[in-house]
């Protein structure tokens, strides 16, 4: 039976092998192509280029992985959102549950805006009781722009801290990264983002981010740009902006607002699920610090449906000193009970 340990440097190749197949997908296609045949799937929309991703994925985990003992996988792209592998053995003979995002950020990737991201949790199976908290690897990998020639891979093993390392395109090598959140005690002149990426009750988290800033820094002075918002519609992205000392605080809150927008007659669209936040290991295992709304650990089924609020301060001081005052904001938007 392999170890965690032992587990890291498969689990690496996998996300090298799906990073190659889409960067390559990338420069042979039009984002129009690349975009099209979008149809539902297992928690979001899936494009042409997810699904070069998934199949990528299942190929070479079963290369990697499966061989050895069985394992469980949650993630988009599969039949019901799960499968084991091999096929034939039982979930209840997997000693690990694997959950992924083979491409997490596919709208800004497909159209080479930004960066996709590959995220993978690992995590002993322990059946439909199994949850983030539990995950105790985390592999996540930077999906290229055509026009870069850098990406970044991380990954955490429970206790053990975040590692990273920088792969090279041009020369095929890579070289140790160094990881590490902000320390900064204040949002003034650091990014600082409230996700309102779709439709939706945008005007209630814009509401709150407006005040946060004003009870946390003050009325603004005139043509201040005191904090700055970057709406990354990638989750992993995010994190990996927390870990890496680009941003501050994060707050995606799109699942309270459902009941505002029930209230409208209209309905909750996308949202993060915990495939998109499988990852979280290595921002926290680097000093990141990750919570649901009310303060507590993030403890969602691994499944590709479930809605999942989350916030993520980039070191404690930062929790201490914006805590209260979302929490505050919330109760009285009624997005959380008094």
């Amino acid at each position: 039976m392999s170890t965690l340990a032992e587990l890291v440097d498969p689990l690496c190749r996998v996300h090298d092998w799906i990073r190659q197949s889409v960067v390559e997908a990338c420069e042979a296609y039009e984002p129009a192509e690349l975009a099209a045949d979008a149809r539902r799937g297992a928690g979001d929309v899936s494009f042409a280029i997810d699904r070069i991703s998934e199949t990528a994925f299942v190929e070479r985990i079963g290369a990697e992985l499966g061989h050895d003992e069985p394992v469980v996988l949650v993630g988009e792209g599969l039949p019901g959102g799960r499968m084991t592998l091999p096929e034939s053995a039982a979930e209840s003979d997997a000693r690990w549950r694997v959950i992924v995002d083979p491409i997490d950020g596919t709208r800004s990737l497909m159209y080479q805006k930004r960066p996709g991201w590959i995220l993978t949790g690992i995590a002993p199976n322990r059946g439909e009781a199994t949850t983030l908290a539990d995950i105790e690897l985390a592999v996540q990998t930077e999906i290229p722009l055509v026009k870069q020639h850098l990406a970044d891979q991380l990954w955490a093993i429970r206790g053990q801290g975040a590692q990273g390392v920088r792969f090279d395109r041009l020369t095929g090598r890579s070289h140790p990264l160094a990881v590490a959140p902000s320390s900064a005690t204040t949002l003034r002149d650091g990014f600082a983002t409230f996700c309102r990426f779709f439709p939706g009750g945008r005007d209630v988290l814009a509401a709150i981010d407006d005040a946060l800033c004003e009870r946390l820094l003050g009325p603004r002075a005139a043509d201040a740009a005191d904090v700055f918002d970057d709406q990354y519609a990638s989750s992993g992205g995010q994190l990996y902006g927390l870990t890496m000392g680009q941003d501050r605080f994060v707050a995606d809150l799109r699942p309270l607002v459902a009941p505002i927008l029930a209230a409208r007659g209209q309905m909750l669209g996308h949202s993060c699920h915990p495939y998109d936040l499988c990852t979280k290991l290595i921002a926290e295992e680097a000093g990141v610090v990750v919570t649901d709304p009310t303060g507590r650990p993030l403890a969602a089924p691994l499944d590709t449906e479930t809605n999942v609020a989350w916030v993520g301060y980039a070191n404690r001081e930062l929790q201490r000193l914006i805590e209260p005052v979302l929490a505050e904001l919330l109760r009285e938007h009624k997005l959380l009970a008094p």
